[in-house]
């Protein structure tokens, strides 16, 4: 059987690295999870009750942009967060962030146009437009900028720009002048600007800014993954313009139906549940510190303290030119799993590694007690 040119992307190599430790873990190992960005912590318990309670009622479709209690919930949000007052017919809810690119990039782009993402950045990005027959273009963002890019660097041709702060993988945040000049420069182009906001809610110092703050002719994209713990749910949200709420929509009903009924209903408690995702916050800003203090410790000296998300992209190019090979290593030698910078940056990424302290407090301890044990013997 044929196989199409766009179907043949690259893999998610963080997936691989899981299914690695998985076979370890199989074999009778403890291994410590600092590869993948999943909490640790469970939904909130106010959306496993609400779920509880639907189960013996008929969960079956949603019209396509989700429960209007559910969008009206996230409007509301932006209330809060950001003194944004935003209309809910705006909000579309979809199966996870992952759906919301998917609709996103076929409401925008063509086959053929380019889109602007900053290296290193989420790898799905440049996957899922390939599999779209339309074309990446990478900003390899600098150390000094913290991995953000800046306006000069957004190509003239481009027919969007991918923004995402907190980023994915180095957690450093645009302040809302920066992104500000990034957005204007893209619009004064006609570029079409797209707000990965999935880290949204985890920050360690300055809030995280929103675009819609600069403009609403931009998309934004969010979820209830990582704030929230729901990654294994499948229930994001975008925000569109006005303009493009019934294309979005047309697409939806065709791609998808509508999101997961069972997991709508458990986001929209999740919304009166801020209280425990704070505290979750609480733990990450705690695994964050050990991490600041503990990977320079164990010879990892060289990455931007992470402003949001719970990454630490680390720059180890005095220590290897193949971070594939180094992460092999050191799952097999100390039983911790982190993720090869191959997965974020194309051109650069084997030399660094990206460490997530997504897990329990406990956790991270060991894994930075095993990272220095590896690192003495190596």
């Amino acid at each position: 059987m044929r196989q199409s040119r766009r179907g043949q992307v690259d893999p998610f190599i963080v997936m691989d690295v899981m299914e690695a430790a998985a076979r370890a873990e199989a074999a009778g190992r403890d291994i410590i999870h600092m590869e993948v960005g999943q909490p640790s912590t469970p939904a909130p318990s106010g959306a496993r009750a609400a779920l509880a309670r639907v189960l013996d009622q008929p969960l079956g479709y949603t019209v396509a942009l989700g429960l209007p209690r559910l969008r009206q919930g996230i409007a509301a949000l932006y209330r809060r967060w950001y003194g944004v007052d935003l209309d809910p017919a705006r909000v579309v809810v979809t199966p996870g962030s992952s759906g919301a690119f998917l609709l996103t990039f076929s409401a925008l782009f063509d086959a053929g146009d380019k889109v602007a993402i900053g290296a290193p950045g989420y790898p799905s990005y440049r996957q899922i437009m390939r599999a779209m027959s339309i074309q990446p273009v990478e900003m390899l963002t600098l150390a000094e900028n913290r991995y953000q890019p800046v306006p000069d660097q957004i190509p003239a041709d481009a027919a969007g720009l991918m923004l995402a702060s907190p980023g994915n993988p180095s957690g450093t945040m645009l302040s809302l002048d920066a992104m500000r000049a990034l957005i204007e420069t893209a619009q004064g182009q006609g570029t079409a600007v797209i707000s990965d906001e999935i880290y949204h809610g985890l920050s360690y110092g300055e809030r995280c800014h929103t675009a819609l703050e600069i403009s609403d002719d931009v998309f934004i994209i969010n979820s209830f993954s990582k704030f929230f713990s729901m990654t294994g749910w499948r229930v994001g949200w975008m925000v569109v313009p006005e303009s493009h709420v019934r294309t979005v929509e047309r697409i939806a009903q065709n791609m998808f139906i509508c999101p997961p009924h069972a997991s709508q209903v458990a986001a929209l408690a999740a919304l009166d549940c801020e209280g425990e995702a704070r505290a979750n916050l609480a733990t990450y800003a705690e695994n964050r510190r050990l991490m600041i203090q503990g990977l320079p410790q164990a010879g990892f000296t060289n990455f931007a303290p992470p402003d949001g998300a719970f990454y630490v992209y680390a720059d180890v190019s005095d220590l290897t030119d193949d971070s594939r090979a180094l992460a092999a290593e050191i799952l097999d030698q100390a039983g911790v799993a982190v993720t090869p910078g191959l997965d974020f940056d194309s051109a650069r990424g084997a030399r660094t590694l990206r460490f997530s302290y997504a897990r329990s407090t406990a956790d991270i301890t060991e894994g930075l007690a095993r990272l220095r044990d590896f690192m003495a013997r190596r």
